[in-house]
């Protein structure tokens, strides 16, 4: 599978477009619609309070961990086999979800529904960087891409909100059904079939084994050391065996012919740093919407569809920088476009963060909120750009499936660090004692996550200098 695709017919090109970004709006659509409804999922199946949590855990886990196997799939089986088939995966688990009768059955559904994830990201980002032309045509097309997946933010906090009360949790995982379902029927009539033929290659079974298995393992520890403890023997547990299974999984690409990650890609410097700014902005500005949901549920009392619509200012600003995002990054290339974004998110953020009082209404959090939304709307376009940038189109799945491995383990270690540093001071305190210690963490995690926005910032300065590309008028949607 590792021949050439041909270029889809130019009235071709909008539908596809369309459908991949429909793809990415259903992706970050579950991030946040299963979140609202968590309190209620909770009471109705009996989950004690805090393992309520392993609902959204699950799908975090799985999703990580199979990530880069998802992209050797990609680049093997076939990027638009391996995309209906991750999208009819996402349909059946989120009726299984829907349709759970306990909590075993729903952590399930959400394993397998991250595994649907999986397979999903890399095989929508491989189908665009090797369907669109590296340059203006392919920045056009993430900014689309990214920004469906900004407003999915968007509507999944707002429509959980209105299912949950109006119809009930169910409903948060009935609504993928459809959408899914259609999206895979669709895209076996739009999308032009996988090149036969070409030079034949293996899965690399042990390195997918191993990386697939250390990759979980490392999620898990990360995801549940704030639950369990850092020092339970659970987490350390699952800390050691990750580290063998990763070591191992070093040692095994090494020495394969046909290896799952060719460790030659990481001298395309701009994959590398495409890599560790994806870590850097899940770690950063991807741990806000917690803080934020956190802030406005537990701190303001806001009910779910409150908290959704509160959402809608910082998720139209995001999708705004990402249409910016584009823009800048052809008239005057990635390195520059990339520090402009985190410049404006450490500005935003900080302005944020004045918000994070429990005497502070949500007005006082808009300013920083559009800000920030625009800077990491940004960043977000030309991270995914850089990690394209100079990879060949029979390694675009595992080179999206590195760039989108780092993105989850970024999010995993920020929301670990950040939360156990946000709890400092909350321990036994109660009611108005307790609304004041937690928006006082957060505002202080808030001013650190800016602190690593400017780490974002050097980081990009290590990107090539390139002279920006003339811009061109998008392809027009037939």
């Amino acid at each position: 599978m590792s021949a050439v695709p041909r270029q889809p017919a130019a009235r071709r090109t909008g539908w596809i477009l369309v459908l991949l970004a429909l793809a990415q709006l259903i992706y970050a659509l579950d991030l946040n619609i299963v979140f609202v409804a968590l309190p209620e999922i909770g009471a109705e199946l009996g989950f004690p309070g805090q393992t309520q949590q392993l609902v959204v855990s699950a799908y975090v886990v799985f999703a990580g961990g199979f990530l880069l196997f998802g992209g050797r799939a990609a680049d093997l089986l076939g990027r638009r086999r391996v995309f209906v088939f991750a999208l009819a995966l996402y349909a059946v688990s989120s009726l299984a979800g829907g349709l759970a009768p306990s909590p075993a059955t729903i952590i399930v559904a959400r394993a397998v529904q991250g595994i649907g994830g999986a397979l999903l990201l890399p095989s929508t980002l491989s189908l665009i960087n090797t369907l669109f032309p590296e340059g203006p045509q392919r920045n056009r097309a993430l900014a689309v891409w990214g920004g469906a997946g900004a407003s999915g933010l968007t509507i999944g906090a707002l429509l959980g909100g209105v299912l949950t009360e109006n119809f009930g949790w169910p409903a948060v995982f009935y609504v993928n059904v459809p959408l899914a379902g259609l999206v895979a029927l669709a895209a076996l009539a739009v999308i032009p079939r996988d090149p036969a033929g070409g030079p034949k290659r293996r899965f690399d079974l042990p390195g997918s084994l191993t990386v697939t298995g250390g990759a979980t393992l490392l999620v898990f520890a990360l995801v549940q050391g704030p639950e369990q403890g850092w020092g339970s023997s659970l987490v350390i547990g699952a800390f050691v065996l990750a580290a063998v299974l990763l070591v191992a999984f070093a040692v095994i690409e090494r020495r394969s012919a046909d290896p799952l990650m060719p460790f030659r890609l990481f001298t395309n410097r701009s994959l590398t740093m495409g890599m560790t700014v994806t870590f850097i902005y899940m770690a950063t500005f991807g741990v806000l919407p917690y803080f934020l949901t956190v802030l406005m549920q537990s701190v303001h009392g806001y009910s779910a569809l409150e908290t959704g619509l509160a959402f809608l200012v910082p998720s139209l600003a995001i999708a705004t920088g990402t249409q910016l995002g584009e823009r800048l990054t052809t008239r005057i290339g990635l390195r520059t476009t990339l520090i402009i974004g985190f410049a404006v998110g450490v500005v935003g953020t900080a302005a944020m963060a004045i918000g994070f009082d429990a005497g502070a209404g949500y007005g006082v959090l808009v300013p920083g909120l559009v800000v920030s939304g625009v800077g990491q709307g940004v960043v977000w376009t030309a991270m995914w750009i850089a990690a394209a940038t100079g990879t060949a189109a029979h390694e675009q799945g595992v080179a999206n499936g590195i760039a989108s491995t780092a993105l989850n383990i970024g999010n995993a270690i920020g929301l670990a660090v950040f939360t156990a540093l946000a709890d400092i001071g909350t321990e036994g305190a109660t009611g108005e004692a307790l609304r004041t210690a937690t928006a006082d963490g957060e505002f202080f995690v808030v001013l650190l996550t800016a602190a690593g926005m400017v780490v974002g910032l050097l980081v990009s300065l290590a990107l090539p200098r390139a002279r920006a590309a003339a811009p061109v008028e998008p392809v027009a949607a037939a």
